[in-house]
């Protein structure tokens, strides 16, 4: 018994349990705040409704605008539709074509809606907008069968016989026209891989951010501050451009249809990524020292809500929206999706993340700098003086 308390009493037995209990609390306390978006937010997502047709589209139009439970854009044209959709702005587009009036008051014919996805995006997303368009649909032909039909082939100034004749075939006359965009290989580990690929970058980031800053204060007393942050520099930069190779080769070997110039791509990325990684976590480890896994965890756990895998940014609760936008994830994920399937917005992204690696080493120095003063400048000045 006596040995057994003298272990439980342990420093490091009890700093595991420390750690245990954190990060219990910190991470469900985390995930039920930030995944019970879902379905709460769910009509943050956006459809634009581009119609093209001044007669019955106008009508169904302003029916869905006032129906679906989402956010509903209708001043776009279909271009700008098109490009905000590849721009994970849109979710969907739902198109009325010039001619819908045309086809629908004409037997025989069945007029398309064009429902515009990008897979490119959350799962969730992709699979939320397939389902409605299938309930757009359904929807649509049961009203012109039980209600609406006879009203609008009359509104067209066709004979009431014929607009009667014309109703009984509409329960199947309208059909849809679902067009993907930026397709996902099947699977969903497939889906999940910007994500998956993001996170064992970060989570190897932040452990060795602790190992480089404490390898750092060891050395600083033979180097210098300067010298030792610099050559730790040095060999982040290194790490980051090589240990991404080795989890990318297993997951292009592995899953195959990707040429040279996407691993390349992906490569580039995620070298950036766990720089600055290794960067912004580096701060928290200088500041805190042995105290920094609270900090560097939080973040991490904050960061799957905030980068976009599962949640698209218009859904985040306003914490998570906030923290997107300094979240090395959430801009490595973005662009991961867009260089592996399609998509835009590659650009906007990589400066982000750029910006984030910038500040964070100007951040480090000056953390570094302002707590590590140059012992062997200082030893040099007491020799001096002495």
């Amino acid at each position: 018994m006596k040995n057994f308390l003298t272990l439980l009493k342990n420093g490091s037995v009890i700093g595991g349990i420390v750690m245990i209990v954190f990060y219990q609390i910190a991470f469900i306390a985390i995930f039920m705040s930030g995944y019970s978006a879902i379905p709460r937010n769910m009509d943050a997502l956006s459809i634009a409704i581009v119609n093209e047709d001044v007669e019955a589209g106008k009508q169904i139009a302003e029916q869905l605008q006032k129906e679906l439970p989402f956010k509903i854009v209708t001043d776009l044209s279909l271009d700008q539709a098109k490009e905000d959709l590849n721009n994970r702005d849109i979710h969907m587009v739902l198109h009325i074509p010039n001619d819908f009036s045309q086809k629908l008051s004409e037997q025989g014919e069945h007029p398309n809606l064009d429902f515009l996805i990008n897979q490119s995006n959350p799962a969730m997303v992709t699979s939320t907008m397939d389902q409605i368009s299938s309930q757009i649909t359904n929807s649509l032909n049961q009203q012109f069968a039980v209600q609406g039909a006879e009203g609008i082939m009359l509104k067209l100034n066709m004979p009431e016989d014929q607009a009667k004749e014309l109703a009984a075939d509409i329960p199947s006359k309208v059909t849809p026209n679902v067009v993907y965009s930026n397709p996902v290989p099947a699977g969903m580990h497939n889906q999940m891989a910007p994500f998956f690929l993001t996170m064992v970058s970060y989570v190897g980031a932040m452990i060795f951010s602790m190992m480089v800053v404490g390898a750092m204060n060891m050395v600083k007393g033979k180097m210098g501050v300067w010298p030792a942050f610099w050559s730790a520099q040095g060999v982040n930069a290194l790490v980051s451009l090589l240990a991404p190779l080795i989890g990318l080769t297993i997951y292009f070997l592995i899953q195959g249809g990707y040429g040279a110039e996407t691993f390349v791509k992906v490569w580039l990325l995620h070298s950036l990524e766990l720089f600055a990684a290794i960067e912004f976590m580096s701060i928290f480890s200088i500041l805190l020292k042995d105290k920094a896994i609270f900090a560097n965890l939080s973040l991490m756990l904050i960061q799957t809500i905030s980068s976009g895998a599962v949640l698209t940014y218009g859904m985040m609760d306003g914490f998570y929206k906030f923290f997107s936008h300094i979240s090395i994830m959430y801009y490595t994920i973005q662009t991961e999706f867009s260089i592996l399937f399609g998509g835009g917005k590659i650009g906007e992204n990589l400066t982000g993340l750029i910006i984030i690696a910038v500040v964070s080493t100007v951040i480090a120095s000056l953390s570094f700098k302002f707590i590590s003063p140059d012992i062997k400048n200082n030893d040099k000045t007491i020799s001096t003086a002495s």
